[in-house]
């Protein structure tokens, strides 16, 4: 009898209680995604130009109404621009470097 249990509580693991698609996994995506407030993200932004490679720490952040800030910095000497969009409009900034030459 125990077996038998066995067997059957295996079998229904092994079936599931339905199928997801992934027609159904885009809509569920859809929705996340349509219902965010914001997201914020990180990476590197790598500029190539001829034989030069520039290289930037990005983060962005975002927020529903499109408004949204980026910020540039770059790694070697850590000069940093931000983009700034809001309801009053679009802004780039650059801070002045503190650091002697």
């Amino acid at each position: 009898m125990k077996k038998i249990c066995l067997v059957l509580f295996a079998c229904l693991l092994l079936v599931g209680c339905g199928n997801y698609s992934s027609k159904d996994a885009a809509k569920d995506l859809e929705k996340k995604i349509n219902n965010l407030k914001g997201y914020n993200l990180t990476g590197q932004l790598d500029i190539t130009n001829n034989d030069d490679v520039y290289k930037y720490d990005v983060e962005a952040s975002y927020a529903k109404d499109d408004k949204f800030r980026v910020s540039l910095k770059n790694q070697t000497n850590n000069h940093e621009q931000i983009i700034l969009k809001n309801s009053e409009g679009v802004y780039v900034m650059t801070h002045k470097s503190t650091q002697l030459l």
